[in-house]
């Protein structure tokens, strides 16, 4: 029996394994790089141990290093997560040889999939030979042969860029995987992403666990999944299943996997990939069939057989990826201090789950979990209570706030007296002060409900070193309709203050015809990008609301009214008002009435309606306004410009921080570049990025070079055509 487990991983997938852990009595162990020194994941370990470094390939790539900590710290088992090591085979079998229990595929199955090209040949297909394709072969997609994520990934639409794409993809994947090979493939226009989750036992069962549709995808990483993926035919499901059951036999297979499939427009099913390793998006399978994943896996690393038959799925469930990025301007990553992450709704632990696997008892309207019942104890129930309305808010990291016996009920250690009431962080573990479990009763849910699983809490830093996911918030309901609503319920009435997220993209693409119609493929962010970042019309009132509450919470020697309108300027807003007996009044907004001010709460009344506003500052040059419509961080606005140091024109500065990895070949001080040429390929948050030339002329300076490590603003190179050139002349002259 597993007693202690280390996950080779960090972030928010080591907290989830941690959390099951905690449930089932088991010990858990991090590891974490000299980056990672205060992450959740260590603080919330029962042991930790230090990897030295900071990039992946120092630390959590470093398989070695992983053994000789798991047998420092005394665990007895190692799970891998997802990324890093997770598909890696000598991995595997390093922890193995070492005595520990690889929560995980046998080695060999890992070997037989990891290698997309050899997957693809034993399942009877192949990829293309780089030196034969023609323009007729076009699109083609280049994808890396190990790992996944979207890393080393790139779609060709013309031969003449082949070759840079493939240097790009290798020089990609070879950094976030150790791995540098790559293939081609086909690339379908307006595809579906459709996937199968697998779960195998040593002993021939195989579960196909319903599918997944993760269509919509920005730079080939999925941004909203959801299960069962919709409008999908009976006949075409049941060729989906008997395809993914096939390939895990064909490999003996054990433990948790994903077949991935790309759905053509006509409805026809192509192959794309196995991945032996649990999925970033196993929580919408968790939530649909009443299962915890990581209980199982580790139930199957033990030895234990599953039941003959899955669980039966109900509901619906979709997730959507809250990242610190900006899709506005190309998916840049963001970092900064996380100074809040707040989601309402949220039931205090997971998911509704069987650890067991065996099928919940369920009313017509959601499961049952039987408390106390499979694999040393529950794992998570939903509301006990049928009435929509009670739906704490769920600070991520923190305990909810007391509930009754009427309210949200929680799954801890059984216990039979009734105010032993444990309560479960998003991403944690609890205080004690949360809702309550009947000890030998049953924990029934009939209302939708809201699960975060994060990596961050408020306080903590987003950095530069690994991927800007924040937090996957999943929402499960009835119907599909009523879990995508919930979703952007949530979404939309979050606190994320710190970095720039993703946040409104995410609200606008759950509401978008499109999507709520359930016309899915991987081409909705290329159609729909401009539409889905565009300002929304609340950022005025917001602004408004902001100035007001700066005007409120002000103390100074000023009594007298003033004669002329105060100002207050926030990104492209500029507020005038004016402070009169009666209170405010707005002198360039007719429309909008004051009827309400506190320094931290604005009421306004727009065009007839009241709409109130909750105002945050954090000292980081950002007022965060939330309200009911929608959230905002608006950028203060000196009173008076600083001077500034003169940029000169044709600057390419870096975009966010991050590595040099690649300089253009034959690029030096004085060679002439064409506007759209790639010059610097900066590598941050796992994602590579190119540096375009802003137009054609000469390189009149370069200061990027590989391996250097530039903050945002850095200039990297400076490209000067002619005109310009002969103005700095007529400038110095």
């Amino acid at each position: 029996m597993i007693t202690s487990v280390l996950v080779a991983n960090r972030g928010e997938i080591a907290c989830r394994v941690f959390r099951t852990c905690r449930e089932l009595g088991v010990s858990t162990v991090a590891v974490y790089s000299d980056a990672d020194a205060s992450a959740l994941h260590v603080r919330e370990a029962d042991a930790a141990v230090r990897l030295p470094g900071a990039a992946p390939a120092d630390t959590y790539l470093r398989g070695d290093l992983i053994v000789k900590a798991a047998l420092a710290a005394g665990a007895d088992a190692v799970h891998p997560g997802y990324g890093f090591l997770s598909e890696n085979a000598e991995f595997a079998r390093a922890v193995t040889d070492a005595g520990l229990v690889w929560v995980g595929p046998p080695p060999e199955a890992i070997e037989a999939m990891a290698s997309k090209t050899r997957a693809k040949e034993l399942m009877g297909g192949a990829p293309l030979d780089p030196s034969a394709v023609t323009d007729s072969d076009l699109p083609l997609l280049v994808k890396a042969a190990a790992g996944g994520g979207g890393r080393g990934m790139r779609v060709v639409r013309e031969l003449a860029s082949l070759a840079g794409e493939l240097e790009a993809a290798r020089s990609e994947a070879a950094s976030a995987f150790g791995d540098g090979e790559v293939f081609l493939e086909p690339y379908i226009e307006r595809g579906r992403h459709v996937e199968v989750q697998v779960l195998a036992d040593a002993y021939g069962t195989v579960w196909a666990l319903g599918t997944r549709d993760c269509s919509l995808q920005r730079r080939h990483q999925k941004v909203i999944e959801e299960s069962p993926a919709p409008g999908l035919a009976d006949a075409l499901v049941a060729t989906l299943h008997e395809s993914a059951v096939t390939a895990a036999r064909a490999v003996g297979y054990r433990g948790a996997g994903t077949v991935e499939f790309l759905i053509s427009p006509e409805g026809r099913a192509h192959f794309l990939e196995m991945n032996t390793r649990l999925q970033v998006e196993h929580p919408v399978t968790e939530a649909v069939f009443g299962i915890d994943l990581v209980a199982l896996q580790l139930r199957v690393a033990e030895g234990e057989a599953l039941p003959p038959g899955p669980p039966a799925g109900r509901g619906h469930a979709v997730e959507a990826r809250l990242y610190a990025e900006d899709p506005s301007k190309g998916w840049t990553p963001q970092t900064g201090v996380l100074h809040a992450l707040e989601v309402p709704g949220v039931f205090p632990t997971h998911q509704p789950m069987n650890a067991g696997g065996r099928t919940p008892q369920a009313p017509e309207d959601g499961p049952t979990l039987r408390a106390g019942g499979g694999h040393g104890g529950p794992s998570a129930a939903g509301p006990a209570s049928r009435d929509d309305a009670v739906r704490p808010t769920l600070r991520a990291g923190q305990g909810p706030a007391a509930q009754g016996p009427d309210g949200p009920s929680a799954v801890g250690p059984v216990s039979r007296d009734d105010a032993v009431r444990p309560a479960l962080r998003a991403g944690g573990a609890g205080d004690s002060d949360g809702p309550t479990l009947r000890a030998g009763g049953e924990a029934v849910y009939g209302a939708p409900w809201v699960r975060v699983d994060t990596g961050f809490v408020a306080g903590d830093s987003i950095g530069v070193h690994y991927d800007p996911m924040i937090a996957k918030v999943i929402a499960w309901g009835p119907t599909r309709d009523q879990a995508v609503r919930r979703l952007a319920h949530a979404l939309r009435r979050a606190r994320v203050h710190g970095p720039v997220t993703n946040r409104a993209l995410l609200v606008r693409s759950l509401e978008h015809p499109e999507f709520t119609g359930a016309q899915l493929d991987t081409g909705f962010y290329e159609r729909n990008l401009d539409a889905l970042t565009a300002p929304g019309d609340g950022e005025r009132y917001a602004a408004v609301a902001a100035a007001l509450a700066d005007a409120a919470g002000r103390r100074g020697a000023w009594r007298n009214l003033h004669s002329q309108p105060q100002v207050k300027a926030y990104g492209p807003h500029e507020v005038r008002y004016r402070r009169t007996r009666d209170g405010f009044l707005l002198v360039d907004d007719p429309g909008v009435r004051v009827v309400h001010v506190t320094p931290h709460r604005v009421r306004l009344e727009v065009d007839g309606v009241v709409r109130p506003f909750d105002v945050t500052e954090h000292g980081d040059g950002f007022v965060h306004v939330d309200s009911p419509a929608g959230a905002y961080a608006l950028p203060v606005r000196p009173r008076f410009t600083e001077p500034r140091e003169r940029t000169r024109p044709g600057s390419l500065l870096a975009p966010m921080p991050g590595t040099v990895v690649r300089v253009g070949e034959g690029l030096a001080e004085g060679v002439q570049v064409t506007q759209g040429q790639p010059l610097v390929w900066l590598e941050a948050m796992k994602m590579e990025h190119r540096i375009l030339s802003p137009a054609s002329g000469t390189l009149t300076a370069l200061h990027a070079e590989p391996g250097r490590q530039v903050e945002v603003g850095a200039l990297l190179a400076v490209v000067q055509n002619a005109d310009v050139q002969d103005a700095d002349v007529q400038e110095e002259a």
